[in-house]
């Protein structure tokens, strides 16, 4: 069985300026990872014990073993 800490997550940006920021474990969440891409970039991210959170702003379509989901455009 997989760690979920050591899961990827693809991104593919429908747009331009889709921004994926990762963010801190902790008692503190933070950002610690910003990335923009644009249309038809893909990024593959990894959780890992410093990044318990990815933030994904703009429309873009991400993959994980969990399924498949797109996000809205941005406003």
């Amino acid at each position: 069985m997989s760690n979920p800490k050591n899961d990827y997550v693809v991104i593919k940006a429908i747009e331009d300026g889709v921004n994926v920021i990762g963010l801190t474990r902790g008692t503190d969440t933070r950002f610690h990872h910003s990335e923009k891409l644009d249309k038809g970039e893909v990024m593959i991210a990894q959780f890992t014990e410093h990044t318990s959170a990815i933030k994904i702003r703009g429309k873009a379509v991400i993959q994980s073993a969990y399924g498949e989901m797109e996000s809205d455009a941005k406003k």
